[in-house]
């Protein structure tokens, strides 16, 4: 019986995961693809990129950027969906758009010579929070979409060698993710 239960907990821990990103995956091309006059499989994933392509194209010319401005605009003075749309547009932006925040990827002493934690610089100045000589750093929580931001004195946060995207990988699969050094 134990043996089945081990059995039923691996598959479990793998096909969830798949199960889930299949579906997330297959609903958005779904979706795209139930706006066409006609069904046809890949048009949805097709339409998609160029959808992105065509909206970026758009968005880099002199009417496009002044009308997403306005969208923008819209969006951030509607009493709910501000909150979403800002939460949103800011995520993107910090890891794709030209404010990247979360390229200063960090380890934070917690407790001096104690626990530590990985994370990504966010500010350099906390000066505006009351905090001089800190620096703002976002510690993203493992298995889970969310964080906090801390401050701490500069002198307690270390760079280190790692891309930012080994790192979010590594806080967000609690550890488990990313390459194992041996020493």
């Amino acid at each position: 019986m134990k043996k089945l239960t081990r059995y039923f907990i691996n598959g479990f821990l793998i096909f969830v995961p798949v199960a889930a990103t299949i579906g997330l995956v297959k609903w958005t091309l779904d979706f795209v693809g139930s706006m066409m006059p006609f069904e046809s499989e890949g048009v949805g994933l097709l339409v998609l990129l160029l959808l992105i392509f065509f909206t970026g194209f758009f968005a880099s010319n002199y009417l496009g950027k002044r009308l997403f401005e306005l969208v923008d605009r819209l969006m951030t003075k509607m009493p709910v969906i501000k909150l979403l749309y800002s939460a949103l547009k800011d995520l993107v932006q910090a890891f794709a758009g030209n404010r990247k925040s979360f390229d200063q990827p960090v380890l934070v002493e917690l407790v001096e010579n104690g626990a530590k934690a990985l994370g990504f610089i966010t500010r350099d100045n906390a000066v505006s929070f009351g905090a001089e000589g800190h620096v703002a750093v976002y510690l993203p929580q493992s298995y889970n979409f969310a964080g906090q931001v801390l401050i701490f004195p500069a002198e307690k946060v270390h760079p280190i060698s790692l891309s930012s995207s080994e790192v979010m990988a590594t806080i967000v699969s609690g550890g488990v993710s990313g390459e194992e050094k041996t020493a």
